[in-house]
């Protein structure tokens, strides 16, 4: 049985879709999967050395490992009323003055390739984990910050407010939803077993669609924010139709970010 490594966050988007890759169940269809669950920069960093066969990734970090990595159409995290929120303790101008310190979750996060289209000559960053942004704002390490995940859920319980919405922003800019997250497989594979693998990933996610009570203690175990109600928050803004495919529209829209980081200079 062909053994592949898989990586992808604790995020309750992630776990709840991929729940039955961790439970084993696409031993059944002759794979063998161990997985590795990692914050999102971590799996941008460890792809950019092509650690794993296949692993979820930032948007911004698949534009530059494509010539490796292909895009799977299946488990994205891809809508609408989804994207990074900049927060601060204060009004701060929109876009912040270039001098002020924001805390973003990562160099290589599509939360990172988003506040640079919006406001490029922002020069002073702080990066750390994305659970740790808030913390950063509230203790005055950062002016503002750039949050993704859970914490769009809870920021107003941290005393912070909303300077911008990013994919907001995105979406009246372009027309597109904005891509956030992907799964992307190892090229050398070959066309067939990625093939295979999409669709088992798939499969994967209209099983727990169809009986979410099953991936509770899965999703419950590796999240951040305890809350059950902010779990199922998570899960209901981030899976979607375009976890399921991209389909015209998402790739429109990966075409687009593409376009826009090539112009600004992010990526060759």
């Amino acid at each position: 049985m062909p053994s592949l490594s898989m990586a992808y966050s604790p995020c309750p988007n992630d776990t709840f879709m991929f729940c039955d890759v961790a439970a084993g169940t696409l031993a059944g269809s002759g794979y063998d999967m161990k997985v590795h669950l990692h914050d999102v920069e971590t799996l941008n960093r460890l792809a950019l050395s092509g650690t794993y066969d296949l692993t979820k990734v930032s948007f911004h970090t698949y534009l530059l490992i494509r010539n490796q990595y292909q895009l799977l159409d299946a488990g994205a995290a891809l809508g609408f009323g989804c994207g990074p929120l900049v927060v601060a303790g204060k009004s701060l101008p929109v876009p912040p003055p270039a001098d002020t310190t924001v805390a973003v979750p990562g160099e290589l996060t599509t939360a990172h390739l988003l506040l640079r289209l919006w406001a490029p000559t922002l020069s002073r960053k702080v990066f750390a984990p994305y659970d740790r942004i808030m913390e950063y704002v509230v203790s005055g390490h950062a002016d503002a910050g750039v949050i993704i995940h859970e914490s769009r859920f809870v920021y107003r319980e941290a005393g912070l407010m909303c300077l911008a919405d990013l994919g907001e922003w995105w979406e009246t800019t372009t027309g597109h939803p904005i891509p956030l997250g992907c799964v992307v497989a190892r090229k050398s594979l070959g066309t067939q077993v990625i093939t295979q693998i999409e669709d088992l990933l798939r499969q994967a996610i209209l099983r727990s669609q169809a009986n979410p009570d099953r991936t509770r203690d899965y999703v419950g175990r590796h999240a951040r924010e305890i809350s059950a109600d902010v779990q199922r928050q998570h899960i209901n803004m981030f899976v979607n139709e375009f976890s399921l495919s991209l389909g015209e529209k998402g790739r429109a829209a990966v075409t687009e970010l593409e376009r826009r980081a090539r112009l600004a200079g992010v990526i060759p």
